[in-house]
């Protein structure tokens, strides 16, 4: 069954979660600890009984996998105690937190291409309707997230673009190039898009190209965007999602669609693993030779940074596809089949789910916090202190939207835009 993603549903579910929340505040730590515990044993063990059909095991497992981590690591219970592999790069460089987004949109264009086979992959109208149409959801959905709670705000200062504005913009562009171009062509498109998008940063970015104040994208997200609607984390507005830099972002969706395709045809085997393999040292090892002369860099998302994760995106998947549709090993990943199936339902009520803790207000001792606060040093700080108390907190709140996203994976329903 599929249903088609509508805000006031959306809005229903963050109500109920609103209106529920204050039940949290009567249960101590371990008691909601042993609650979480003791739902997810029932639910995980009961949930063996749901049944993907007809679709690859492995995308599913990888995308809910890199969706639970997406959550944990953007919600830690304080920013001041994380673990330094959940945190992103300061500038250059990669951690596993800076793979979470490209890995996404790498599934994102394997995703393109099992959904493009299913309506005969040719380049109409109809095709290009419904790419601008899940194009245009996801984008606005993203913007309703930079909106929400706010309806009030001084929409003069709205930040625009953000992670799913550039998964909608990325999936769109890249999916009417790959209905463009034959497939077996689809590398030089790829390469082509990395070696413009470098030589524009070194022809029209400053004396350092590749630095915060000096590159390029800023410039062309200043003129097009104005400063007023960019990012401000970087303590000078800079936009990581930007749209110049939605450039090579395409590649990386590009570059999942050519991998679906060769994961689409046949069955599964241990060839198709060596090939993927293969694939995923050549990309990887380009990518770290690149970073010499243009460095691995997320915010910029360098042509480096592209081949590099994309490349280390293909060796995970690899051992996911060796395990569950080679080996046909599949019950260790219904945990995350469960994400994997409604992936952007799962982020977009996480985003709703960590606005509403920050807005809803408690008395503790005389003072008021919001939930979240209130949640991390009464719960978890007492339980595992600061640093894994943070941590803890992370995994609840990826425990309890894994556990809405539950309801819809036994009752089989998949929230499609």
């Amino acid at each position: 069954m599929k249903i088609r993603v509508l805000f006031p549903q959306i809005t229903q579910i963050s109500a109920d979660i609103y209106l529920k929340s204050a039940k949290i505040c009567d249960i101590s730590g371990k008691q909601l600890l042993s609650a979480l515990i003791i739902i997810f044993t029932k639910y995980y063990l009961a949930s063996f009984m749901a049944k993907s059909s007809g679709r690859l095991v492995s995308l599913d497992i990888f995308r809910g996998l890199t969706l639970a981590f997406m959550i944990i690591v953007n919600t830690p219970g304080s920013w001041q105690y994380v673990y330094s592999p959940l945190e992103h790069s300061k500038w250059n460089g990669c951690t596993p937190t800076d793979l979470v987004f490209p890995f996404f949109l790498f599934i994102v264009g394997m995703s393109t291409w099992y959904s493009l086979k299913k309506y005969g992959g040719e380049f109409n109208g109809s095709s290009l309707f419904r790419i601008f149409r899940r194009m245009a959801a996801i984008f606005a959905i993203g913007l309703f997230l930079n909106i929400f709670p706010y309806f009030g705000r001084d929409y003069s200062t709205l930040r625009i673009m953000g992670v799913l504005q550039r998964i909608a913009l990325a999936y769109g562009l890249g999916a009417i190039i790959c209905l463009s171009v034959r497939r077996e062509y689809l590398w030089i498109v790829v390469a082509v898009i990395l070696l413009l998008y470098w030589g524009l940063l070194v022809f029209f970015g400053g004396a350092d190209p590749y630095s915060l104040g000096g590159n390029f994208v800023l410039k062309a997200d200043l003129g097009i965007l104005g400063k007023n609607h960019l990012y401000k984390g970087f303590g000078i507005p800079f936009e990581p999602e930007g749209l110049l830099s939605t450039l090579p972002a395409i590649g990386t969706v590009v570059i999942g669609y050519f991998i679906g395709g060769m994961l689409g045809k046949g069955s599964a085997s241990g060839k198709t693993v060596l090939k993927l393999l293969l694939f995923g040292v050549a990309a990887a090892g380009l990518g770290y030779l690149w970073n010499m002369i243009f460095p691995i860099n997320k915010p910029l998302w360098t042509s480096s940074y592209v081949l590099y994760s994309a490349g280390i995106a293909m060796g995970v998947l690899a051992i996911i596809y060796l395990i569950a549709d080679v080996f046909k090993f599949q019950t260790w990943g219904t945990f995350f089949m469960v994400f994997g199936t409604n992936a952007i339902f799962a982020y977009f009520l996480s985003g709703i789910w960590t606005r509403l803790m920050l807005i809803i207000k408690i008395s503790s001792g005389g003072n008021t916090i919001n939930l979240y606060d209130w949640l991390y040093s009464k719960i978890c700080v007492p339980i595992a202190g600061n640093l894994n108390g943070s941590l803890m907190f992370a995994f609840i709140q990826m425990l309890l939207i894994w556990g809405v996203v539950l309801i819809l994976y036994r009752k089989k329903i998949m929230i499609r835009l």
